[in-house]
């Protein structure tokens, strides 16, 4: 399940570098805003990547290092502070995934048994965080991301296991409301949502996962266990999940085909 907002906290080390990358900014006089639209060749990034940076909710790539060590004239400052305190900080533990999740340019989600968190309705949540209303305020909080105005909503892929539509989380009124709303997602909340067939032969029965890509096109994997949740970016396990991504994407029904899917199901197991 999700975690809650007021446990967050951020790495130390990346404080640090954060907090240096905003005195060189300031050196220049530029606002967040300023320095975000000269990033990636004048592509630009959003402010609130920026901000987030400074303030060491994400980890950014040394590539973006590098081209803001040459745009703020750091002369290697950045580079190197970088390397001692970006490098091999420990990304921010479990409950860190929220400011991820917030400030991702695209999530794509695999969920294995359960609805995913962004995609629940009030009462299927409350169901599986044993009535907190809370922890229900919380995840439906997080859902803010599609509705947003800036920075825009990140571009959303839910592949969906068939068997989530099987199993009952409440009882059948909370399972067909939790339908109407899978129904609307696409079109209401402009979400790509494809239903996965049951097999058994797919690397994806291993455990739901997301990966976030960020801005600067780095990768963010979330999972949970019983006990906690982990954010991972190391290449190889990504790699692994890629691979189980791959295997999944391939039994994905096209959209159309998947809300009739989820239409059946309704009508016949959950009337």
């Amino acid at each position: 399940m999700a975690p809650r907002r007021s446990r967050a906290k951020v790495s130390p080390s990346l404080i640090a570098f954060g907090r240096r990358f905003r005195r060189f900014r300031e050196a220049k006089g530029w606002s967040q805003e300023n320095l975000a639209v000269r990033a990636r060749d004048g592509e630009g990034v959003t402010p609130q990547y920026i901000g987030a940076v400074e303030t060491g909710r994400t980890r950014c790539t040394l590539e973006f290092a590098k081209e803001m060590d040459k745009i703020l004239e750091a002369d290697g400052e950045l580079i190197a502070l970088w390397e001692d305190l970006v490098k091999d900080a420990a990304f921010p533990t479990w409950y860190e995934w929220l400011p991820i999740e917030e400030t991702a340019d695209e999530l794509t989600s695999w969920s294995l048994s359960l609805v995913h968190g962004l995609l629940q309705t009030p009462r299927y949540a409350e169901v599986l965080l044993y009535g907190d209303k809370e922890k229900v305020e919380e995840r439906m909080a997080r859902q803010g991301i599609f509705t947003r105005k800036s920075p825009p909503s990140p571009g959303c892929t839910f592949l969906v296991d068939e068997g989530v539509l099987l199993r009952e989380v409440g009882d059948p009124e909370v399972m067909r409301e939790q339908f109407d709303h899978l129904l609307e997602a696409p079109k209401a909340l402009g979400v790509s949502l494809h239903i996965v067939k049951m097999r058994g032969d797919h690397l994806g029965n291993v455990s739901s996962f997301t990966i976030a890509t960020m801005e600067d096109r780095r990768e963010v994997a979330y999972f949970e266990s019983p006990a906690r949740g982990f954010t991972i970016e190391e290449y190889d396990e990504l790699g692994a999940l890629h691979r189980a991504l791959r295997e999944v994407r391939a039994l994905a029904l096209p959209l159309d085909q998947s809300l009739d899917v989820i239409r059946k199901v309704r009508a016949e197991r959950w009337t």
